[in-house]
């Protein structure tokens, strides 16, 4: 958020913002931080034409006053003598209230967490964090002392002007423009003096630029020569393309800097008609505040790019970027007609389908896909529990941490080492990977061999139950399969612990009142007192508490502790229960115990250190 008055700044004039402080810290990190990489500023602007000359055409083919220029196209026009490089686009431009929402872009939530990535990251990949984070007109200032920006909105008479120098303000004022578009005007630093040399320009455009379909004009002693080539990739053959075109193109769409893990490049032909060139990225971007869930493919119709708002692919192939292109649309589709139209339709799932055909193909070379599935993992198992079409399909792609194997495994690999007698595929859930191999819910399964994965997204919590099955064998949440263990072998109890159990139980069960549903045996544990449990027909856990921090409301439900009756510590809790003595204490210490072991924290804290402090101290005396 900036704020606002109406005092005039400096020779601009009109109303000031501020930037708030984290911005400013922010805006310096991009100055500095970026320095070796200063020619991204170019490609940042130019893409950002092209993006508003594409908006234009879009609202022209509803609002005939919007209508592009038929010389429509991006300026770049260097002087040296007033050392200042303009960049115009003839495209949708901005009102006032646009000029301060879109450039204010940088003021909002997720500031800091980019310029904490900004600051750990290497340098090779600081241009694409700021690509990534939307922030790359801030860019301009690693060049320009001062940006100008002035711009008229199509089917305005008004003309506005956005002025800063990046150190903690800026100024909107009136300004004249002869007609709709945009101009960015950069005052050049004293050691910037490449980015005013034309031909330093054009090496930069066709570097980084030279697939924009627009025309991208250098100004050259007052000659506009043209920079880029525009050609439709997706429209040549494979052989036609090299692998640097190729990867230039994917920077270009993606705003990512690495290589892509895979490429798909088709064409449909028959009853339906399109190309398409998409790129599965090499690398995880960095995503903060709240992930678009939408896929983002570009929608051509005849090499007119129409939107990249139709959904060409599921939300869990949200990754995936790059361009469809189709014969089969009219020019003037509408943003409601392509909801409805049955040819996107069909689009959909002949896209979708032949990304998922790539990726069978590339999960048999295991290392490889490996890297896939640690950067879109996450993403690509919201599809088990959104698609009900590709559920099965998707299960068997993915690939899971366990118990007994090095590396990932799959479900199918899980049943091919599942014991004789065993039914079922068991898996545990929980919120941090690291911690999961080290859970008491492991114990019983651990000690009688049995395998189980180890799942550590969020998602995780839910598309199990969706699944329900895989090649006939259920699954089941280890937290909810005590029963289960009975089958593989229980150690027979023995008469001192019935009696120890007959004791401590109502004893604990008392102490411990409405924090538990209920205290019982269990033959789950070796090593651990206790531990959490969900209650019988009860749901899991650990989704309970993402659902809890997700802000959702979720019935009040009481865990059970399950107790380890051949633990010492329960036979020693026994021996006090039936010498009269008070557990009251250490009944609430091994609740707030077992919490911990879950990965919650204690519900009260302090009471919890007092507890344990006064037990160690008495602990301690016995002992002097």
């Amino acid at each position: 958020m900036t704020e606002q008055t109406a005092a005039p700044v400096g020779e601009t004039g009109g109303e000031q913002h501020e930037f708030s402080a984290e911005v400013g810290r922010l805006l310096d990190l991009v100055v500095h931080a970026l320095y070796s990489e200063r020619e991204i500023f170019l490609r940042e602007l130019v893409a950002n034409a092209a993006d508003a000359t594409d908006k234009r055409r879009f609202e022209a083919l509803t609002d005939g006053a919007r209508a592009l220029p038929d010389d429509a196209k991006i300026r770049i026009n260097p002087d040296k003598d007033a050392r200042l490089l303009t960049i115009s686009d003839d495209g949708a431009g901005m009102s006032k209230e646009e000029l301060a929402r879109n450039l204010g872009t940088i003021a909002r939530s997720g500031t800091r967490a980019f310029g904490e990535e900004l600051q750990k990251a290497r340098p090779e990949e600081k241009p694409s964090l700021i690509g990534q984070f939307g922030v790359g007109f801030y860019a301009a200032f690693m060049v320009a002392d001062r940006v100008d920006v002035v711009s008229r909105r199509a089917g305005s008479d008004e003309a506005w002007r956005w002025s800063s120098t990046g150190k903690g303000n800026y100024t909107i004022s009136p300004a004249t423009r002869d007609k709709a578009g945009t101009d960015i005007i950069l005052h050049i630093k004293e050691d910037a003096d490449d980015f005013l040399d034309s031909f330093q320009l054009e090496t930069i455009v066709r570097k980084w630029a030279d697939h924009i379909s627009w025309p991208i004009s250098i100004v050259k002693d007052g000659e506009e020569t043209t920079a880029n080539k525009g050609t439709a990739l997706w429209r040549k053959g494979r052989g036609e393309i090299d692998e640097e075109q190729l990867n230039e193109f994917y920077r270009h769409v993606s705003h990512n800097f690495d290589t892509p893990w895979a490429t798909l490049h088709w064409h449909a032909e028959g009853t339906l008609e399109f190309s398409a060139l998409l790129f599965i990225p090499g690398s995880k971007p960095f995503e903060f505040g709240e992930p678009v869930r939408e896929s983002q493919i570009r929608l051509h119709v005849r090499r007119m790019f129409i939107t990249d708002e139709a959904g060409l692919l599921p939300p869990w192939l949200r990754f995936v970027t790059g361009v469809v292109d189709t014969e089969d649309l009219p020019l003037n589709v509408s943003r409601e007609m392509l909801q409805a139209t049955p040819v996107l339709a069909r689009i959909r799932k002949a896209v979708t389908n032949r990304v998922i055909s790539e990726l069978k193909t590339r999960a048999k070379d295991e290392a490889d896909f490996e890297k896939f599935w640690n950067n879109f993992g996450p993403v690509f198992k919201e599809g088990i529990w959104d698609d009900a079409e590709h559920r099965t399909e998707l299960a068997g792609l993915a690939r899971f941490a366990s118990t007994t194997q090095e590396g990932l495994t799959t479900l199918a690999g899980y049943i091919s080492r599942m014991k004789p007698e065993q039914e079922a595929i068991y898996y545990l859930t929980g919120d941090r990977a690291e911690m999961l191999p080290s859970s008491p819910q492991l114990e019983g399964f651990r000690a009688r061999g049995i395998e189980v994965l180890l799942l550590s997204d969020a998602v995780d919590s839910f598309w199990p139950d969706r699944l329900g099955t895989y090649e006939g064998k259920p699954l089941r949440n280890i937290s909810q399969s005590h029963a289960d263990l009975e089958k593989f072998g229980a150690p027979e109890e023995t008469a001192e612990e019935k009696s120890d159990l007959e004791s401590v139980l109502p004893a604990l069960k008392t102490a411990l009142g409405d924090a538990v549903s209920d205290v019982k045996a269990t033959n789950r544990l070796v090593d651990s007192a206790v531990v959490l449990g969900a209650p019988e027909n009860g749901p899991d856990l650990q989704m309970i508490r993402l659902m809890r921090r997700s802000g959702q409301e979720v019935p009040a439900t009481a865990p059970v502790l399950q107790v380890n009756p051949r633990h010492v510590l329960i036979h020693d809790l026994a021996e006090r229960v039936k010498a009269g003595e008070s557990i009251d204490d250490i009944a609430l210490i091994l609740m707030d115990m077992a919490r911990i072991q879950d990965g919650e924290t204690p519900k009260d804290p302090a009471a919890f250190a007092h507890r344990l402090t006064t037990l160690l101290s008495r602990t301690a005396a016995r002992a002097g």
